[in-house]
């Protein structure tokens, strides 16, 4: 297989860090690390990426600004060539009850959770489509199959990637794109571990598995979902819970 770019949107830590490296390992693709503020912990990921024996660059922007999209695939198109393997992995959380919830807090989430999902796979599309090849994954999450009190935004918006990623891969399936979801539940990450501790004992309470899922477990499924022998599975969702969704 020829050596494609694979960009990891919000790739500098956690789930994304995981996704960077398992693709370098895999020793087929140059990875792109996105980032909007983390500028040192994209390049440790870099610095990772480049130690698997993969080529890499970091690109910092800001995905929930279209103009930043834009800039972002430009400049991985002038150092590695068109992206042929997307991953929307950057995500936040603002949560709140809904009647307290803020317009500011409901629409920050749904940029960088939903729009700039949106943005990135319209971009990358472009070159997918041309080539005749192209793998995007969808980093939703299992708040998007079921509610989660004081995360309207976050569920909301992750039910909506899931709906985006059916579409797409319905719209682009014939020229050998592959559009999937994955479904996380809880994560050993830096935004799992905002979260109360009472929620986190509840949340691991629920999981038939006893324990919390390894970001490199959700790197190593984005992995085969980019490769060549996945290219039947299309407009799936999979869930990583532990069977706390079973």
């Amino acid at each position: 297989m020829p050596n494609r770019v694979a960009l990891v949107t919000g790739g500098s830590r956690g789930i994304g860090r995981a996704i960077c490296t398992s693709l370098a390992h895999a020793g087929t693709y140059s990875v792109v690390v996105n980032h909007r503020s983390s500028q040192e912990d994209a390049k440790r990921t870099l610095e990772m990426v480049e130690g698997a024996g993969a080529e890499g660059i970091v690109v910092q922007a800001d995905v929930s600004d279209r103009a930043q999209v834009d800039r972002l695939f430009d400049e991985i198109e002038d150092q590695l060539g068109p992206v042929s393997i997307l991953v929307n992995n950057a995500g936040i959380r603002r949560d709140t009850l809904a009647l307290r919830m803020s317009d500011a807090q409901w629409d920050e989430v749904m940029a960088t959770n939903l729009t700039a999902a949106f943005s990135c796979a319209r971009r990358a599309l472009r070159g997918m489509l041309l080539e005749r090849w192209g793998r995007i994954v969808n980093v939703a999450s299992i708040a998007g199959l079921r509610g989660v009190p004081g995360q309207a935004n976050y569920c909301a918006a992750k039910a909506g990637l899931i709906g985006l990623t059916k579409a797409l891969a319905v719209e682009t399936a014939a020229r050998s794109v592959t559009i999937n979801a994955l479904a996380p539940g809880l994560i050993d990450t830096d935004l799992t571990s905002t979260l109360p501790e009472r929620r986190l004992e509840e949340l691991k309470a629920a999981i038939p598995a006893g324990r919390a899922g390894d970001p490199q477990e959700v790197g190593a499924i984005v992995t085969f979902l980019c490769s060549e022998e996945a290219s039947y599975v299309n407009g799936a969702v999979l869930t990583l819970d532990g069977a706390m969704t079973a």
